[in-house]
């Protein structure tokens, strides 16, 4: 069995008017294939060239170890510089990746090599970000704590991509007071036996190739796999519904701070009460429906 997913619907271009009415307004996902190649990166961009014009800066890595109670939030598992790692990723696999790596601040000559498009939404323009794993690395299911509608631009390689709206977080075993699911859910291929609220879900998959871009709308849902070694950059738009706004701010000021003050006090019980309460919230949920 596997999970309940449809394709998202792909398109080769898109004009601003039909994206706002097609996508945007209804909060769906689409992948658009034919979006950048007046961009420079789309010909210049590789692991190679990312090696070449950043090679000596310091990343931040991060695996797929459990959330542990003396991490602060993102902080990384390890470092390495980036010419030593885009080695390492064209070596052999590695769950070792890199997320949210703000390219205007590290290597600023990058911007001359991209353009913000006019998709009819205001993007963030200081928080163009990247992304680059190792073949079969993957992120956890979870969702940006801001809500905001993404951009994901992919380049080298293959990445598959899985989609979960908020209206899916009753399956999605989420863990309490943060923006994860269980971190021991194995998305590529879930056991049905131990989590069974899982053949509820309905979500959405794809698999980017380079040069294409996906939208993901406001606080979904993403499990990302690196099929081959590669990177993407994400831009954003902040969430324009109400509701999402909200959540948004109470994640960034209140719920996050309070999240790090447990762990503070009451350290790794925090955690597993947390991962605990992810199981007992879903299968209540789930028995009220049956």
């Amino acid at each position: 069995m596997k999970l309940n997913l449809q394709d998202i619907p792909r398109v080769k271009t898109i004009s601003k008017a039909d994206f706002i009415k097609n996508y945007f307004k209804p909060q769906k996902p689409v992948v658009i294939e034919n979006c950048i190649e007046d961009w420079p990166a789309y010909k210049k961009w590789s692991l190679d060239y990312m090696k070449t014009v950043a090679g000596d800066k310091t990343v931040p890595l991060y695996d797929d170890r459990p959330v542990d109670y003396k991490e602060g939030f993102n902080e990384a598992h390890a470092t390495m510089k980036m010419s030593e790692y885009v080695d390492l990723l064209k070596r052999e696999p590695t769950k070792f990746r890199i997320f949210l790596w703000n390219i205007l601040k590290e290597v600023p000559q990058l911007q001359k090599d991209f353009k913000y498009p006019d998709f009819g939404l205001r993007l963030m323009k200081g928080l163009p970000m990247l992304f680059f794993g190792g073949k079969e690395s993957h992120t956890f299911m979870h969702y940006d704590i801001d809500l905001a509608n993404i951009f994901h631009f992919h380049f080298e390689g293959k990445k598959q991509c899985i989609l979960f709206d908020q209206k899916q977080n009753k399956y999605l075993y989420k863990i309490p007071h943060s923006l994860i699911t269980r971190e021991d859910i194995d998305f590529h291929n879930p056991d049905f036996e131990k989590w069974p609220a899982l053949k509820h879900a309905k979500g959405w998959i794809c698999n980017l190739n380079h040069g294409e871009v996906l939208y993901m709308p406001e606080g979904y849902w993403h499990y990302m796999r690196y099929i081959t070694p590669g990177f993407s950059m994400s831009l954003r738009a902040i969430a324009r519904n109400p509701k999402n706004l909200g959540k948004a701010i109470y994640n960034v000021f209140l719920m996050r701070n309070y999240d790090n003050i447990m762990r503070r006090i009451r350290g790794q019980k925090w955690i597993d009460w947390k991962n605990q309460k992810a199981i007992i919230n879903t299968h209540k949920t789930l028995q009220q429906e049956v």
